[in-house]
Parts: C-alpha cells; structure tokens; sequence
C-alpha cells in the first residue's frame, strides 16, 4: 500500500497568506451579496448593478408575490370571522311621517310656469386612446406593461378586468430610481392620469388571483414613446 508523502513544513501556506486569502474571500462575498443577493432577493440595489442585470426587478417580483400571498392570508380570516357572525335584526321604520307628507302633497295646488325650459348643450367628445392590449391571464398568472416616459410626462390611462377583480402595482423605474405610486387588490377596474417622477419606465404589474380565467383591457394616451410588455 502507498501511503502519501508528508509536505515538508516549507511547502504549507503561511499564516499571513492564510489570512489573506480569508480577507479576499469575505470581500467577494461581500460584493455579490451587495450587487446580486440583495437586488435578486430583496429588491435593494445600493450599487444599480442590480438594476443592470436585471436582478431588481426579479427581486421586486418576489416581494410583490410575498405581500399578496399575506395579503390573501389576512383576507381569508376576515372573511372567516365576519361569517360567524350573526345579521342584527332589522327594525321596521315608522310610515307615520310617509303618511302624513303625502296628505300635505295632495293638498297642495299644483305650480306651472312659462319660463321656456333649458337647451341641453352635447357633451365633449373623449378623444381616442393612443394604444389599446388585451390578455388573458390564467389563475395565479401575471403580467406588467410600462410606458417610456420622461420626466414630468402626462398620460391617461384605463383598465378594466373581465371576470374578476385583479391585484395591481403601478410603479416606476430607471435613471437608478424606482417608486410605487399604488397598490390595489380585489380591484375590477380602473382610470386616472400618470405623471412620471423621473425618466424611465412606468407603468402596471397584475396578477389574476382569481379560480379562473379573467381578461385584462388596458387602454393609453398621452406623453410617452410606445407602450411596452415586461413579462
């Protein structure tokens, strides 16, 4: 049997480059715990290298899923609490003062007047919207759509969710900066105007949370380059 040679003492790496290697190995996982750990699992990238390969959003992604899923959570117990209890009874309002108003309306003689009655002006033709998607999601899908838009741009918008209601996030990134401007769950439809903080994009995350399938409409005009689906 061969057994192995002993390493003479020269051959064993020094204390000093023992520690130097244990410095440069705490350093490498400091680095991609900041630049791929944090962005991918947590949303936060203090250096942006995140947002460069793409790892933020991943990130973003995971939180938004971990706040819905609680979200749901919490929802079921209300509603399991809320079935326990019992409908107040109802008390039957008094017709006293029903009958007494319609005796003094009877009595009353009844008013005409000659003035000419008011012309009805047409009301203001809503302009066209610029684009128009439809998608359907199975249950448990999701989907996101962003405009690109600089900073200060105005535009419209309106959603509408066939089949269900539908959670949202609309939210904004680019120029190294991120924001939500709101968050909704249970919502069938929605409208309003999205100004954009910074140059970037910005724009809606849904999810079909529903046991079926739903059709999602959103509808845009206004201040921005083209209309665009993420995922």
């Amino acid at each position: 049997m061969y057994n192995t040679d002993i390493p003479n003492r020269e051959e064993l790496p020094s204390a000093g480059k023992l520690i130097r290697s244990t410095i440069i190995a705490a350093i490498v996982a400091l680095v991609l715990l900041v630049t791929v750990v944090m962005p991918a699992e947590y949303a936060l990238d203090p250096t942006g290298a995140g947002r460069l390969l793409g790892l933020t959003e991943m990130g973003e992604i995971k939180e938004q899923l971990a706040e819905e899923a609680a979200a749901d959570e919490a929802a079921q117990m209300v509603a399991v609490k809320s079935s326990g209890d019992q409908e107040a009874p109802q008390v039957a309002e008094p017709v006293m003062a029903e009958a007494i108003e319609e005796a003094a309306s009877a009595q009353e003689p009844e008013v005409t007047t000659s003035e000419p009655k008011p012309t009805l002006e047409p009301e203001a033709v809503e302009p066209q919207w610029q684009d128009e998607v439809r998608v359907v999601l199975t249950p448990g899908e999701g989907t996101e759509f962003k405009l690109t838009m600089e900073k200060g741009a105005s535009a419209r918008f309106s959603w509408v969710s066939e089949g269900g209601p539908i959670n949202y996030d609309t939210h904004g990134d680019g120029s190294g900066q991120s924001i939500s401007y709101e968050k909704g769950r249970g919502v069938p439809e929605d409208e309003g105007r999205l100004v954009a903080a910074f140059t970037g994009n910005h724009g809606w995350f849904f999810r079909n949370r529903n046991d079926n399938d739903i059709t999602l409409v959103l509808r845009t005009r206004g201040e921005y380059g083209e209309l665009k689906k993420i995922l």
